[in-house]
């Protein structure tokens, strides 16, 4: 039985929280995400807090009140907080900058590889670090692996995209002979 489904979800200052028939509505501002719940689970509002019940007593229905509860909480607090994840680049030569709605990146290629940045996210560069930043959890960290998939980091050097608190495990070169 899940156990992340049982705890409300706390609604913070500033977000309009409402019902629209099956789904679930969260406003800043002129800013609004919606979770839209299909009937799979129950929802109520009540005291700046929002409960979800599960519908059935089967496994599914189980799943569903976890993933939605967890859902709803990642989308308040993308609307009041933000969701951000750092990329390094590491490699002599390997760069990265942004050109207009394009992220621009030299990774030891014969050409630089161009990344799209998608219109909810922003993207900044600061010497070597990417940062990726947006209010969707989801979009910020495909955008981050996207890019991360260009050129993974390599084991024996270190070179390439990876995430910041990412540890790469280092092998050992060819050992020299007699």
């Amino acid at each position: 039985m899940s156990r992340v489904g049982k705890e409300p979800v706390t609604i913070p200052n500033g977000i309009d929280v409402s019902l629209d028939g099956t789904a679930l509505v969260a406003k800043k501002g002129n800013l609004e995400k919606r979770l839209e719940t299909y009937g799979r689970v129950g929802v109520e509002i009540e005291e700046g807090k929002v409960s979800f019940k599960r519908v059935g007593e089967d496994k599914q229905s189980s799943a569903y009140w976890g993933t939605y509860r967890s859902l709803f909480n990642n989308i308040l607090i993308g609307l009041d907080k933000g969701f951000s994840k750092s990329l390094e680049i590491n490699g002599v030569g390997y760069r990265a900058q942004v050109e207009g709605k394009k992220l621009v990146l030299q990774l030891g290629f014969s050409h630089p590889v161009e990344y799209a940045i998608p219109e909810e996210l922003e993207i900044k560069v600061e010497k070597n670090i990417i940062t990726i930043s947006g209010t969707d959890k989801q979009k910020v960290g495909q955008a981050a692996a996207e890019i991360r998939a260009f050129r993974p980091p390599e084991p024996y050097k270190g070179k390439g995209v990876k995430y910041t608190d990412e540890v790469i495990i280092r092998k050992a070169g060819k050992a020299a002979g007699k």
